[in-house]
């Protein structure tokens, strides 16, 4: 093995025969021939080592150079998925387009499909909104792409609603039962809270509870007409509220999705405060135009208050907890919405209440749930139809906001029940809705409960007289018999 001092000698060999020590002499030379030292003596050294090599300042320079044309690659970019996304169809293909898609629609069982007659979609299909230019088929081109849509309708935005008026309002009067044209929407009223009951005060049946509500921002078109810098501006200005004006159990993290790291994503998906994507319907819809940009969490520390920016909707203001205090999740969302409202416009039609991308959540826009076993009646689905229909409920999966199926599998007892009218009521008669008809729900379990007892209690009584009633039919024999045996005795 070589000795240190021949390890020295080999590389000094190697310095000399590769030409480094008369380069670094020469150099050290230079250093000392100079009257007036540098500074800095490395950097003197290295540009009389690589008289071809850049400067520090041009290195500088270079770097700058590099991070402003990488700026340049992103703004491109940008410009490029503008342009994409931004390409329309002319006149004559958008008639195309509307004319082979109401012919394909007719296999379907949708709202639109009930809705929009030959008649209507000729009167309908030339025209478009005035600022954002939006067309008919931009508000139904889900509807003709999902044929299994329940509504199969979106307003492209808020005019929407008034230029596609003969298409939107039957529908919007089939989905909250039958606000009509001349109907309007009343004032904003969050009522009394203590006047809400808890429905399941001993924690039996219900699992959570939850209340939401959709809002959108003034000045902002819905999605198949929004851009990226419109997503972005959006995402900001909720950001810049929420760090502003919340109440002190409010507060908490903001999370854009471009930056939130994949192991919090999937447990925020699992306990329900996260929005899925990758719905086909929403996708039809273009709700996951330039997705994830300006699509954002915001959650705060118990997490028992979220608001998603930019899914379905520019905002949906949630509050949620275990259990049913119903009055407790209430107060939290109204204290949420109303220290949004103060910072931000939120769009409000006279008529159609707070307006949203789709009419299913116009006017309260309130949505509130609970997640609740029933195992009784989840066995019995036509018995479970008929009472959430005679309540104004309905029935969705328990997988998260985006399962809209009405139809779920039920084998797992697990329901979501929650309203489904919001518009034409209060805010306050929205939840009340809920209370009274999972109170009814829960009653109904109960009575069936208490008659599957009663039946097994029966079941149960029925062997055990039959085994105390044959040892007396014994004992009769047997008496019958006795004279018989006894008469040879006399």
């Amino acid at each position: 093995m070589a000795s240190l001092e021949q390890k020295r000698e080999a590389f000094r060999k190697y310095l000399e025969s590769a030409g480094a020590i008369d380069c670094l002499s020469k150099a050290l030379i230079r250093l000392y021939q100079e009257e007036q030292k540098p500074e800095n003596a490395c950097k003197f050294l290295r540009q009389c080592l690589c008289e071809d090599c850049p400067t520090d300042e041009q290195v500088a320079q270079a770097m700058d150079d590099l991070v402003e044309a990488r700026g340049r690659v992103r703004q491109l970019e940008r410009e490029v998925r503008g342009l994409k996304a931004n390409v329309r169809p002319s006149a004559s293909e958008c008639n195309l387009a509307l004319d082979a898609g109401f012919e394909e629609l007719q296999a379907a069982d949708s709202l639109l499909k009930k809705h929009l007659t030959r008649e209507l979609l000729d009167e309908l299909k030339e025209q478009k909104t005035t600022v954002y230019r939006s067309t008919l088929l931009d508000c139904i081109q889900s509807g003709l792409n999902v044929l299994d849509s329940r509504i199969g309708l979106y307003a492209a935005d808020p005019e929407a609603y008034k230029l596609f008026a003969g298409l939107f309002d039957p529908i919007i009067a089939e989905l909250h039962g039958g606000f009509g044209g001349d109907s309007t929407q009343p004032e904003l009223t969050w009522g009394t809270v203590e006047e809400l009951e808890n429905p399941d005060p001993e924690g039996q049946y219900v699992r959570s509870t939850r209340v939401r509500c959709a809002r959108s921002l003034e000045g902002y078109p819905f999605h198949p007409r929004m851009q990226e810098e419109q997503y972005e501006q959006i995402c900001d200005r909720v950001r810049t509220a929420l760090e502003q004006e919340l109440p002190e159990d409010l507060r908490g993290q903001f999370h854009p999705l471009e930056t939130l790291e994949e192991n919090l994503r999937q447990e925020l998906l699992n306990c329900h405060c996260l929005f899925r994507g990758g719905d086909r319907f929403q996708e039809a819809a273009q709700v996951y135009r330039f997705y994830p940009t300006g699509r954002a969490l915001f959650l705060n520390e118990a997490r028992t208050f979220h608001v998603w920016i930019n899914e379905e909707d520019h905002l949906r203001i949630i509050s949620m907890q275990p259990g049913s205090d119903v009055g407790q999740v209430y107060r939290r969302f109204i204290d949420g919405v109303e220290a949004i409202a103060k910072q931000l416009p939120l769009l409000r039609d006279e008529r159609l209440g707070y307006v949203s991308y789709c009419p299913s959540n116009l006017g309260t826009g309130i949505r509130a749930s609970v997640h609740i076993r029933l195992p009784k009646l989840a066995a019995d689905r036509a018995r479970l139809d008929e009472l959430v229909n005679e309540h104004g409920l309905e029935v969705r999966s328990t997988d998260g906001e985006g399962a809209c199926d009405t139809s779920v599998n039920c084998e797992d007892d697990a329901l979501d029940i929650s309203n489904k009218r919001r518009l034409g009521l209060t805010e306050f008669e929205t939840v009340k809705l809920l209370v009274d008809g999972v109170k009814a729900l829960i009653e109904v379990e109960k009575e069936l409960a208490a008659a599957e007892e009663v039946v097994t209690a029966a079941t149960e009584e029925e062997p055990a007289a039959a085994e105390d009633e044959a040892p007396q039919e014994t004992t009769e024999e047997a008496s019958e018999e006795a004279p018989a045996a006894e008469e040879p005795a006399e």
